[in-house]
């Protein structure tokens, strides 16, 4: 029986692949390039792609306005802020400065990524949200056949990170977008192999596979990660070093997207 492929692509997104863009990964121009030549090339290898969202609120915990000094003035992007900070009133939130502040102490705890603040991106519904142009044309010319790609929105919630996709940095009891997204991977679990690309490399990319090994261990071995489709975020790319390195030793496959 011929095998069911589907193509999981991390946050696409104008702000992150465009260099006008708010936060823009140096080498996603050229990723979008390369995987929208993987899927003209392979389309009809490809019974499904999905296509997930970033989608913050201006007033997110990782955005500037979420914080304030002591004398007023919010933190320039990539300012890392920690749990001390706040003890202190370094940096006092300006909204839900409890929940805030708890956030900040559980994502220490949970020791994977720093808190950092990024420039306002992927803002619900604006330019920055929109799919790559060179993506978004690939993704058109495949549904030509009758085809849909299937989106998938993240990050709506303002007071936690939501780098992966099935579920956010630290998930909230009565939020269920924030919670581990039991539907979607029923929906990943169907196919034999799962090729897994996007932006960035170094944190969505990265914690979305370490998800599915932690939560979804089935699914994570039929991943195939496309190396030549995803970049770092300048200087953090050894975030994710741990998570590529565990992923394989694990068996989790990688291959070069012009000859997968």
């Amino acid at each position: 029986m011929k095998a069911q492929n589907a193509l999981l692509i991390i946050d696409p997104q104008y702000d992150f692949c465009n260099p006008q863009g708010a936060l823009f990964v140096p080498g996603a121009v050229e990723d979008m390039q390369r995987l929208a030549r993987f899927i003209t090339r392979k389309g009809n290898e490809l019974a499904q792609i999905f296509v997930t969202i970033d989608s913050h609120p201006v007033n997110d915990i990782s955005h500037p306005n979420f914080w304030r000094d002591s004398n007023g003035n919010p933190p320039a992007p990539f300012t890392q802020i920690t749990f001390a900070d706040v003890q202190a009133g370094r940096w006092i939130p300006q909204f839900e400065p409890e929940k805030a502040a708890q956030y900040l102490a559980d994502l220490e705890a949970q020791g994977q990524f720093p808190h950092l603040i990024w420039p306002e991106h992927c803002l619900t519904h604006s330019k920055g949200s929109a799919i790559d142009d060179t993506l978004m044309e690939a993704l058109r010319q495949w549904t030509r056949g009758g085809k849909q790609y299937i989106t998938i929105q993240k990050g709506t919630y303002p007071l936690t990170e939501h780098f992966g996709i099935f579920q956010a940095q630290i998930p909230v009891a009565d939020r269920p977008e924030t919670q581990l997204n039991t539907s979607l991977i029923a929906d990943l679990m169907v196919y034999d192999n799962v090729y897994l690309a996007g932006e960035a490399k170094s944190h969505c990319v990265a914690t979305s596979l370490k998800q599915a090994m932690d939560y979804a261990p089935e699914l994570a071995q039929k991943m195939i990660v496309l190396t030549d489709c995803m970049s770092d975020v300048p200087g953090l790319g050894h975030l994710g070093e741990p998570i590529y390195a565990a992923a394989k030793a694990k068996g989790i496959r990688f291959a070069d997207s012009s000859n997968a």
